[in-house]
């Protein structure tokens, strides 16, 4: 057979193996695409955002919109060339996707296979055990530390075969660091041929340094990044996959090439290119945040001190109980992971709704506690004072 044949084969084998993976993102695991919110629900399960894109990324959206119905392929470079501006890197080491969901899934079918594992956290997030199932690869779920940082070290001993390392910093769902010395130790101590997978989707939260130095030095290593999350972009779809070129180009044996949507290109340049934004927004979601532990210390509630816009908090029982007892507050939390059951996620939204939230939650812990579930309309709303309005 000609290496072209046979590069022909390989490639259509991929094409087919990428067509067939079902991208699972986070709105998919938090609920469902086929349930609706009520009006007027408070809506803090999937990690998002509730201030959405600045006004510069808005203002570029309504611009750009008149010229949607050309690819503009020239503006994807545009913002490919000012991210690697941005973070001192060639930009031949960038590449955009609609999100970060697709080059992570597709970086699992790259680089795992029934003779290569999957490694990841537990808890962590997910969406690669779909990807990691597909490629029918070893999935190893390895404790955090007592910290709630990544095992590094029991990662790299109960994988001797790994394939891809999956790292995701600050961790989802409990919103914890793992150090940058720990991930240079994997790095240093991985399987030859294995490659470390560090997502940043939340690392604009946190005091934390970034693993994109390593790419710089060439290192066997994929950083993810988003604009879903501090920069409010989560419905426009805008991620980035940092990499050496010759990872990114195995990556894009799978994801293939596509255009973007021209109004997340044109909201994430803007972004970008407002300086206050992110030092403004982790400073308002640190504010809140702590404003909300200090509320769950004042009344005996355990929870996990987070560095991003989510957390896990204890509820003492089944957690699904507690899902169901907010949620016919109208106040919607985040799942509950299969090895800490009792234990919710939360994520930090506004005053208000954190306000909304910690009623409810006092509401159904009160109820809870006397062996009942408070129920309402589902057209009723909380007010801040506390009381029931119904519709």
């Amino acid at each position: 057979m000609s290496t072209s044949r046979r590069s022909f084969l390989q490639g259509s084998a991929i094409a087919s193996a990428a067509l067939a993976l079902r991208i699972v993102s986070e709105p998919m695991l938090a609920r469902g695409r086929e349930k609706a919110y009520p009006p007027g629900a408070v809506i803090i399960d999937q990690n998002e955002n509730p201030l959405g894109p600045c006004r510069a990324a808005r203002d570029a959206i309504a611009a750009i919109t008149p010229q949607g119905g050309r690819y503009a392929t020239n503006l994807t470079d545009d913002l490919a060339g000012l991210f690697a501006r941005c973070e001192g890197l060639n930009p031949e080491y960038v590449k955009l996707f609609p999100g970060s969901s697709e080059p992570l899934h597709h970086a699992v079918l790259c680089f795992t296979s029934p003779e290569k594992s999957y490694v990841t956290a537990d808890p962590g997030y997910e969406a690669g055990f779909y990807a990691a199932n597909h490629a029918r690869a070893r999935i190893v779920n390895v404790p955090l530390t007592k910290d709630y940082a990544h095992d590094v070290k029991a990662m790299l001993a109960a994988a001797p075969d790994a394939g891809l390392f999956y790292i995701c910093t600050p961790n989802n769902p409990t919103g914890t660091l793992t150090s940058h010395s720990d991930i240079e130790y994997l790095l240093s101590h991985k399987p030859k041929r294995s490659i470390v997978l560090v997502d940043e989707a939340y690392i604009h939260f946190a005091d934390a340094t970034s693993a994109i130095d390593f790419v710089k030095a060439d290192k066997d290593v994929i950083v993810l990044r988003t604009f879903s999350k501090i920069y409010g972009m989560a419905g426009l779809r805008c991620g980035v996959a940092i990499a050496r070129p010759n990872l990114l180009e195995k990556l894009s044996a799978y994801s293939g090439w596509n255009a973007m949507p021209v109004t997340a290109v044109v909201a994430a340049m803007a972004s970008l290119k407002d300086a206050q934004l992110v030092p403004e927004r982790k400073r308002l979601n640190a504010n809140t945040r702590a404003s909300t532990f200090q509320w769950l210390d004042s009344r005996g509630y355990s929870y996990i001190p987070s560095q991003s816009n989510f957390f896990l908090l204890d509820t003492k029982r089944p957690g699904k109980e507690a899902i169901d007892g907010m949620a016919a507050q109208q106040v919607f939390i985040g799942r509950i992971w299969p090895t800490m059951p009792t234990w919710v996620r939360i994520t930090v939204g506004s005053e208000e709704e954190m306000q909304r939230f910690q009623i409810a939650w006092q509401r159904v812990m009160d109820s809870a506690a006397l062996g009942k579930v408070p129920q309402h309309k589902k057209s009723s709303r909380i007010h801040l004072d506390g009381t029931v309005i119904p519709a």
